[in-house]
């Protein structure tokens, strides 16, 4: 294994959930090219005609770039299936150095649009998920040399102008962020790493151009997340939990003052994302 603050992920393993596409697979892209070993727990089998990516073309496109693959189909919403793909990913590659929770579900409706299907659906795929995930790699978290988990989650800040427009996803999403809260403080002591990462704008994957009226154009494209992810989980673990990191901020941290490569199309202005200022 690759000892802390090396600057690599290589020989690391990392378990990455909703990993089939969008910011989850860009993540687990940028880990492949340092030679790390991805596990793909997400849902998706067989290709969504407006969804494009499963499990097993993820897992080719990781191998590719340099890394090995485990496509596991997991629904995080059963912890069964996630016991089930974490044993798996502990069989074949004798442990777990990294969670990323970044599965989720959205919807940006109001109260009286949110069917209750919908809202359990998100509690159940963004909080209880990440929660529940959380638990069944923790104890595996702790016997590695520089463990992190990382969840995709908003920064916390009780304003009503966060709820009032979507209140359950909101919740949904903040359930997140208050796993970061107590967790970080939870295991400090264990030197385990539990921090958010939340994008300053919006990012351009198959699921944004899904939501009417939003022009992907005016977004940043998924590897500016994947790098500010690479660049936190290579930190020391014990001197870096409890954060709630925008993807630029750590970036820019790291010496990155351009950040038009990221911009799907530099002449437009950059909508900010929600949660965000």
């Amino acid at each position: 294994m690759a000892p802390a603050g090396t600057g690599t992920l290589s020989g690391k393993t990392l378990f990455i959930t909703g990993a089939s596409r969008g910011i989850g697979k860009a993540i687990a892209l940028r880990a492949a090219r340092d030679g790390a070993n991805i596990v793909i727990a997400a849902k998706t089998t067989e290709a969504h005609p407006k969804l494009p990516g499963t499990i097993h073309s993820a897992a080719e496109e990781i191998e590719a770039a340099g890394g090995r693959a485990l496509a596991v189909q997991v629904d995080i919403r059963d912890e069964a299936q996630i016991a089930a793909g974490v044993a798996r990913a502990v069989e074949t590659f004798g442990g777990i150095d990294i969670l990323v929770n970044n599965a989720s579900a959205i919807s940006l409706t109001g109260t009286l649009e949110t069917p209750m299907k919908r809202f359990d659906l998100m509690m159940g795929v963004n909080a209880r998920g990440t929660f529940a995930t959380s638990q069944a790699c923790i104890p595996h978290l702790r016997e590695a040399a520089n463990p992190h988990v990382l969840m995709l989650s908003p920064p916390l800040a009780m304003n009503p102008k966060w709820f009032k427009d979507h209140t359950a996803y909101t919740m949904a999403k903040y359930g997140m962020s208050m796993c970061v809260l107590g967790m970080s403080a939870e295991f400090r002591d264990a030197g385990i790493a539990v921090n958010a990462l939340w994008p300053r704008t919006l990012i351009a994957t198959a699921a944004l151009a899904m939501i009417p009226g939003v022009d992907p154009g005016t977004g940043r494209k998924p590897e500016i997340v994947a790098d500010a992810a690479h660049a936190i989980l290579c930190r020391d673990s014990r001197g870096c939990t409890g954060n709630f990191f925008i993807d630029d901020e750590v970036l820019g941290g790291e010496g990155v003052t351009d950040f038009t490569p990221y911009a799907v199309d530099p002449s437009k202005p950059l909508m900010s994302d929600l949660f965000l200022d």
